[in-house]
């Protein structure tokens, strides 16, 4: 087999994804699918290198998008995805996808829960070089409670509908942890807390017992835990259980950092969906009562995050691209942007959130996420200075050379698209209730 053609970027500012100052003119020599140097002198003996000249440009580790779902396909509502998707399409239509995240700059992402368990599936392919796509971490479905999930009464009683394993008993629950993890789960995932009807909010749905069991099962099998938890208590139950890495974290309290503190978890608060229906949710149609929500639940929640990254618990960017709010290809930076307006913290900060913490995500660490020799060679070539500007992370014109594995990816291509398929969508008979006052 032919050895790759190393590949010399030249003269750029390099940003390494530890939070550590730029460095100026310095550039970086690839070789196969690892950094073989990185300085002003990197390459000096490689004359046949490609050469890439990043002069005036910021040289980057590739975004970790932590929290992708690739499988979904930008979904309106729960009825569409759990009712209105066949399996061998909707792998399909996720291969297609993946080649949007690597066209926005995403090198690597982790993806909770799967439709139809296809996940690691999915991740072989790419592996394979059978898909191409960013490399990726997987669970299989979430573990949900009869009353877990926000997909309130689409949720059956028991068995599977999309993305949900629903387990009724700590037996179950410790069956069907072992089950993904046969099957190739790189995260177990919980979803903690539900939807409840007549109540605000989301409550926790799982006993301690019951968290502990599959925390501990998963981790006997060397497999990490994570957790959907919109609630204080959830975030405290969750950490107490042990589970490795928390998502959203929505209204932690002193006594839920304390425990996560404590159990040494790693938070993702995921706030893209929240900020996108918050200022733009006007352009698609939702309420006004709806953004306000949202908008004061980001509120509440970045103060904790801050607090949570002073104390040293590493923060991890999520985009939860696959639903009609956050589009895949379109947001994997806009978590950066709350990251420095809403939780205070710099620009250097936040992309070491979407770039070396995004390395848990991963299971790599120490393998992806930050520029230096022997990492993965997985790379953006930006124009503009994220350093002081994270927003121009979101125009992927900005973006000069995205390079995957060592291979740069074609940016030139047309932007993948498709057209409807039947009976993908949800029917509806009007757009609102047609009372006879309507045509008075």
């Amino acid at each position: 087999m032919t050895e790759p053609t190393p590949i010399l970027i030249t003269g750029g500012t390099v940003i390494d994804g530890t939070g550590s100052p730029p460095q100026p003119d310095t550039s970086v020599l690839l070789e196969g699918d690892r950094i073989a140097a990185v300085g002003p002198d990197a390459g000096t003996n490689q004359p046949g290198a490609i050469v890439i000249d990043a002069a005036g440009c910021t040289v980057m580790p590739g975004l970790i998008d932590a929290h992708v779902h690739c499988t979904f396909d930008d979904v309106q509502s729960n009825d569409e995805l759990f009712f209105h998707r066949d399996h061998t399409l909707a792998a399909l239509i996720a291969a297609q996808n993946l080649q949007k995240l690597l066209m926005a700059g995403v090198t690597g992402f982790c993806d909770p829960d799967t439709l139809f368990s296809m996940g690691p599936s999915l991740r072989d392919a790419v592996d394979a070089g059978v898909v191409e796509g960013p490399r990726m971490a997987t669970g299989v479905q979430a573990l949900v409670t009869a009353v877990g999930g926000t997909a309130g009464r689409l949720i059956p009683d028991n068995g599977v509908v999309g993305y949900a394993q629903v387990v009724t008993t700590v037996d179950e629950m410790i069956q069907m942890t072992r089950r993904h993890i046969k099957y190739g789960a790189d995260w177990i995932k919980i979803h903690a807390t539900g939807s409840i009807p007549r109540h605000k909010g989301e409550l926790l749905a799982w006993k301690p017992d019951e968290l502990k069991a599959v925390c501990d099962t998963a981790h006997e099998l060397e497999t990490p835990v994570m957790a959907h938890a919109r609630s204080a208590g959830s975030t405290r139950a969750c950490a107490e259980a042990g589970v490795d890495l928390i998502l959203h974290a929505s209204f932690m309290d002193e006594a839920g950092l304390e425990a996560v503190i404590e159990a040494g978890a790693a938070l993702m608060p995921t706030f893209t969906f929240l900020a996108n229906l918050a200022d733009y949710g006007h352009l698609v149609g939702a309420g006004a009562g709806m953004q306000d929500v949202f908008r004061g639940e980001i509120e509440a929640t970045a103060k904790m995050m801050a607090k949570a990254h002073d104390a040293g618990v590493p923060l991890l960017c999520g985009s939860e691209s696959g639903f009609a709010l956050t589009p895949y290809g379109h947001w994997h930076a806009r978590e950066l942007e709350v990251l420095v307006e809403s939780v205070g913290l710099s620009p250097l900060q936040a992309i070491a959130c979407a770039t070396a913490n995004g390395a848990i995500a991963m299971r790599m660490e120490g393998e992806v996420g930050t520029l230096a020799p022997g990492m993965a060679a997985d790379m953006l070539v930006v124009d503009g200075n994220p350093a002081t500007d994270v927003t121009v992370l979101a125009d992927r014109a900005n973006l000069r050379s995205v390079i995957s594995r060592g291979q740069p990816v074609d940016l030139d291509r047309p932007w993948p698209t498709r057209s409807p398929i039947p009976g993908e969508k949800v029917a509806n008979w009007a757009a609102q209730i047609l009372t006879s006052d309507l045509i008075e």
